[in-house]
């Protein structure tokens, strides 16, 4: 039975002041949730879980002691099993995260894909792999220790070689105690190695409590040998555990703020720049009130911010009016920038040349004159002649579009694609005609329409979207967009949206200037 001496108690207060603090860092953890990356918070609910079983094992060691019988007998040992061997599980746990904070805190990889020459980023690239390489090597040298301590503290169990109960349960130092913390010390000497050899890939905070667990317990064995009665060891480990989470904490703190800062300044930017962009598109509706000719209708639905699709129609002179349907190769930010250069020049040139095919022509050499990431963007490009209908087109590698003739139902109109614009310089495209009578109407897409996918992994297609625009062909150009927007996301469901989806919508009514 533990006896009731001031070193008792004070190792008991010790003991469950460090079991309350541990428990609560243990709830404070699990509740961090986004503060806290998921690898950080799984090691500290590890690393305080190992501290909290070394706890509550060398407490009920505490207090079986001295009690007879072969039941507690069984107990104590079990229990005292558990605490040396978790005692060497926390050494090597702190081992791992020595390791895992260089190798995390290492951003050279990062930071030097800036550099100008290829011989430093393939020294950096062999600098990163030969890191890696060593620090698979660590995690396994780390486990194999454990392994052979756990392999002696076993054997130790039946030849009182680390430690022994005597008949009244009292626990014995044995002749080679200071063996069964070997692997400690050597876990401790590399960690000391680690900490001095790449003390750069740590930041102050991590530093210091890393250093404040490796010397902290040393300091507390010394100070053990001149009073034995009090655990200043665990005294020590408790302190030092804590305050090896509030850096490191503090830390991750820090760098969460700088993260969500840097987040919501990225996302203000993006909200800015979708702002800009949808005004650079028409987007006032009726387009032209003046004009009794024609209704024309247009929208885009981004799958990001910004996207890389665009439309755009106006008016070359009093009779003749441009319509552009247009994809911008990837997404994000550089097809945005890419779109609004396209947008740009296709305007200019085709309002300089009123001819699509001449326009398309030289918006090609254009962009491939400066063009180094090679991106490029499908057109379909078309001047309508709004007196007599006749409409002329050219398609540089963009979707078919749809044409309902007066009195008759949509179709597809499959003529001959050019090749895209912006993948070769001096190009030459060939140009169709259509005529469109009064009360014909022209749809125009981008492959967001027909590649739009649902959960099952099945495209939207031109043949539902043919469907969906005969259901709805005889409503005005904002009607018959509504409705397909509304059969696009009834199909899709909850699918997440991979592209942009961008259509337009022309319904040439015939000239009735001679009627006004």
């Amino acid at each position: 039975m533990i006896s009731l001496s001031i070193g008792n108690i004070i190792n008991l207060i010790i003991i469950s002041i460090g079991i309350g603090i541990c428990s609560l860092n243990l709830l404070q953890i699990n509740s961090a949730k986004d503060r806290i990356a998921s690898r950080e918070k799984t090691f500290f609910l590890i690393f305080f879980s190992f501290v909290l079983t070394y706890l509550c094992s060398h407490l009920a060691r505490m207090l079986l002691e001295g009690n007879p019988g072969l039941i507690v007998n069984i107990i104590i040992r079990i229990v005292t099993y558990i605490e040396f061997m978790v005692s060497c599980l926390m050494a090597m746990t702190f081992s791992i995260l020595v390791l895992y904070i260089a190798k995390k805190d290492e951003n050279f990889t990062k930071t030097d894909i800036s550099l100008e020459s290829e011989k430093q980023k393939e020294s950096a690239q062999v600098m990163v792999s030969h890191w890696t390489r060593n620090y698979k090597v660590w995690i396994n040298i780390f486990i194999v220790l454990f392994i052979a301590y756990l392999v002696f503290l076993t054997i130790a169990q039946f030849n009182r070689f680390f430690y022994f109960f005597d008949q009244a349960n009292v626990y014995h130092r044995g002749r080679a105690y200071i063996l069964s913390n070997l692997v400690q010390v050597i876990y401790l000497i590399i960690d000391i190695y680690f900490l001095i050899r790449y003390r750069r890939r740590y930041s102050r905070n991590a530093l210091a409590g890393l250093w404040v667990y490796v010397l902290l317990p040393i300091v507390a064995v010394a100070v053990q040998g001149l009073n034995d009665q009090i655990q200043f060891v665990i005294f020590a480990t408790v302190i030092s555990s804590i305050n090896l989470f509030i850096m490191i904490m503090t830390d991750l703190s820090t760098k969460y703020e700088a993260q969500r800062i840097d987040h919501d300044r990225i996302e203000t930017e993006l909200n800015m720049a979708s702002n800009i962009q949808s005004h650079m598109l028409p987007h006032i509706y009726p387009a032209f009130p003046d004009r009794s000719e024609f209704d024309i209708y247009a929208s885009m639905k981004p799958a990001k911010e910004v996207g890389g699709d665009f439309y755009d129609y106006f008016l070359l002179d009093n009779d003749n009016l441009g319509v552009v349907m247009a994809d911008v190769s990837g997404k994000g930010v550089p097809a945005a920038l890419f779109m609004m250069i396209s947008k740009t020049l296709v305007e200019n040139y085709t309002l300089i040349y009123k001819d699509p095919q001449t326009a398309i022509e030289a918006v090609n050499n254009q962009i491939c004159k400066n063009n180094p990431e090679d991106m490029f963007v499908t057109v379909w490009l078309a001047v309508l002649n709004l007196r007599n209908g006749k409409l002329k087109a050219i398609n540089a590698g963009h979707e078919a579009p749809a044409f309902k003739q007066a009195g008759e139902d949509f179709v597809l109109i499959n003529n001959k694609h050019g090749l895209v614009v912006g993948a070769m310089e001096g190009i030459k495209y060939k140009s169709y005609e259509l005529e469109l009578k009064p009360d014909s109407k022209l749809f125009l897409y981008t492959d967001g329409v027909a590649e739009a996918t649902n959960a099952s992994n099945e495209l939207y297609g031109t043949d539902r979207m043919i469907s969906a625009l005969r259901k709805a062909q005889n409503g005005t150009p904002k009607q018959i967009l509504d409705r397909i927007h509304d059969s696009i996301d009834l199909f899709v469901g909850k699918a997440p949206q991979f592209d942009d989806i961008t259509m337009l919508c022309l319904h040439y009514k015939g000239d009735t200037s001679s009627k006004n």
